[in-house]
């Protein structure tokens, strides 16, 4: 599979991601006008743990285009299992997949999961562009009420299907705005919301990475008996520090996902 082929999936995310969170753009162009190059960190995709639609499903044309498996990640409130992917280039954003562990829920869910999965065509999430395709199922805003009394994340996935989450601007290479506390109280001057949850920096230099992000913000979603508006994408920012060695960790922190996780919940 050639690099071009991915650059177009990457730039396909970015226009679909934008085009249900207008804010990440307003924020990117805000930056730009500020005078800044911004470079993306990571694309975040979520999924569940089913043997179709797995992390290991999701991730097999990112590494048959020069991505290798790095870290893996558990998240025990949440009830999460994630890997994250870096390129052989090391401009390329890192891809992080999380999935639902369905099996930590109740037969319900499952069973709902198992239906919404039913519907998928054969083969379809086999293609190079699985994650870019939206919601590839019918579903009813009652059944998405019923997830979300379990997990907004299971709901998140039924609303919204495949396509990135959140991208996440690389502070390391602002100028202006390379210490996360002054890029945070910027976006909040400029009217943006950011996730507090956890406090609005996750994580520390000690721990290697500093993490914020806005609040996802809300759309009207058309489900298969009406429209609902629902929160749905956000921008994520993260600072990386250096590990002994010199070199830049990067890794995630599992404590601080936990809290930017919370960014697309209905609670904040």
């Amino acid at each position: 599979m050639s690099a071009q082929n991915l650059s177009q999936l990457l730039d396909k995310m970015w226009l679909d991601y934008t085009a249900i969170n207008p804010l990440a753009q307003k924020i990117f162009d805000t930056l730009t006008a500020e005078g800044e190059v911004l470079s993306n960190d990571h694309i975040a995709l979520r999924t569940f743990n089913h043997p179709r639609i797995s992390v290991d499903v999701l991730a097999r044309p990112f590494l048959a285009w020069g991505y290798e498996e790095k870290g893996d990640y558990q998240f025990t409130e949440k009830r999460l299992y994630a890997k994250h992917f870096e390129h052989t280039d090391p401009k390329m954003p890192k891809i992080f997949i999380s999935e639902l562990k369905l099996e930590e829920f109740s037969p319900e869910l499952r069973q709902t999961v198992d239906a919404l999965v039913a519907q998928i065509p054969e083969g379809l999430e086999l293609s190079n562009d699985f994650t870019s395709i939206g919601r590839p199922w019918n579903v009813s805003s009652e059944i998405y009420d019923t997830i979300l009394k379990e997990s907004d994340y299971a709901a998140w996935v039924a609303a919204f299907g495949y396509r990135p989450n959140h991208f996440t601007v690389y502070i390391n290479d602002l100028k202006k705005y390379s210490d996360i506390k002054v890029l945070n109280n910027f976006l909040k001057e400029k009217g943006f919301k950011l996730n507090s949850s956890g406090g609005e920096i996750k994580g520390s230099p000690e721990v290697l990475l500093e993490q914020s992000s806005t609040l996802a913000n809300n759309i009207e979603v058309e489900f298969s008996d009406k429209k609902r508006t629902i929160p749905a994408c956000y921008y994520e920012f993260a600072k990386r520090y250096a590990m002994p060695d010199g070199k830049l960790y990067q890794g995630f922190v599992a404590a601080s996902a936990d809290k930017i996780f919370e960014s697309t919940s209905k609670g904040q």
